[in-house]
């Protein structure tokens, strides 16, 4: 946002957006303006950065994709190998109205809710130079990174497809061994954790956890990005958000010395009442480590015991097994006949638990 329209921030300016980038004005975003079908409208800038248009502001983690893709011309690949920070910069724009083309720092317009927001990507210029001009199948160099992230010599590169098959087969000490040697792996596995095959996705997430272990030992900060890129793209969607939250609670599960700092950025977002199953899914991973930051706040999950939603009471009884916290005994206890159905994900299966069961597994740790 530019300083000008910084400087009055929630009083009633209307001013002509400006790239957060290099603050020139730019062209409205649109839909003709990508080269493959897209959810959102999209644009660029002269400078070089994509930027796509969130009506609602709520679909931030959608619009980044859609940003990251048009700034890759539409090669989906590419853009599931790169890493913010590292690879691209993002920025945000709010307040802007697509009607106008511009930024209506109240919030309202003519009578009008303006909670539009323009979410920007650029990358990094050797990477602009890269994809000055689209093409496809395209080779796109690896610059250096740490040592662990070119292939060991004589060692065959994976593909995406080879990752895919290992993930789908569960066989994920072979991802770990890739892990070993070449961390670009989590790009592969990150992208599965889209996939409509719910297994397949949450497979996905799993191994990400154990190939995060391995790559953080020599580069946690790849580990602390891949994080920070899957909190920031989640939405006011939990259904959208399943494959992020797994994999954060898979990736500080394994390694929970490291990274338990992200914690409380999930209580933060457990007040969105879309997420809080997932949310709670994910916590109940992390919980597995015996994470001192969950358990001090043990007491808090009590209460979700009596909660309308099986999946909420579910996911927080395993939590609170796992914790072995034993003020939540009576409310498990009245739990124990409940027959209500919960899905849940045990050594590479979906699998359906009544809530009974899963208060009686929760009871046996206490």
């Amino acid at each position: 946002m530019s300083p000008v329209v910084g400087r009055f921030q929630g009083r009633d300016v209307i001013a002509v957006p400006q790239c957060p980038f290099c603050e020139q004005t730019f062209s409205p975003p649109t839909e003709e303006a990508a080269e493959t079908p897209r959810e959102m409208p999209v644009g660029r800038c002269l400078c070089g950065a994509a930027y796509a248009y969130d009506a609602t502001g709520h679909n931030l983690g959608s619009a980044m994709i859609e940003a990251l893709v048009c700034a890759c011309h539409g090669d989906w690949d590419h853009a599931w190998d790169l890493l913010p920070g590292e690879d691209y910069l993002e920025r945000q724009l709010e307040h802007y109205d697509l009607e106008t083309h511009k930024v209506i720092s109240g919030g309202v317009y003519e009578g009008r809710r303006i909670a539009g927001t323009l979410y920007f990507i650029r990358l990094h210029e050797p990477l602009r130079k890269q994809d000055a001009s689209p093409a496809r199948n395209r080779e796109y160099p690896v610059k250096n990174r740490a040592s662990h992230s070119s292939p060991r010599k004589g060692r065959k590169s994976f593909s995406k497809r080879e990752v895919e098959s290992l993930v789908r087969d569960y066989r994920l000490d072979a991802v770990v061994e890739i892990a070993r040697t070449d961390a670009r792996v989590i790009a592969s596995l990150k992208r599965l954790l889209y996939a409509v095959d719910r297994i397949l996705a949450r497979r996905a997430a799993e191994a990400l956890g154990l190939a995060g272990h391995v790559i953080a030992r020599e580069d946690p900060s790849r580990i602390a990005r891949l994080l920070q890129g899957l909190i920031s793209s989640l939405t006011d969607s939990a259904a959208s958000a399943w494959g992020s939250l797994d994999a954060i609670g898979e990736i500080i599960y394994h390694s929970p010395n490291e990274f338990a700092g992200y914690i409380p950025q999930l209580y933060a977002l457990s007040r969105d009442r879309a997420l809080l199953p997932e949310i709670l899914r994910s916590l109940e991973m992390i919980s597995r480590s015996r994470s001192p930051v969950i358990r001090k706040t043990a007491f808090q999950f009590v209460q979700l015991l009596r909660d309308e939603d099986p999946r909420v009471v579910a996911y927080a009884a395993m939590l609170l097994g796992n914790l072995g916290a034993t003020e939540a005994r009576e409310e498990l206890e009245r739990l124990k006949d409940a027959t209500d159905p919960v899905e849940v994900y045990e050594k590479g299966r979906l699998i359906e638990k009544t809530l009974g069961l899963l208060a009686s597994e929760a009871l046996d740790k206490l």
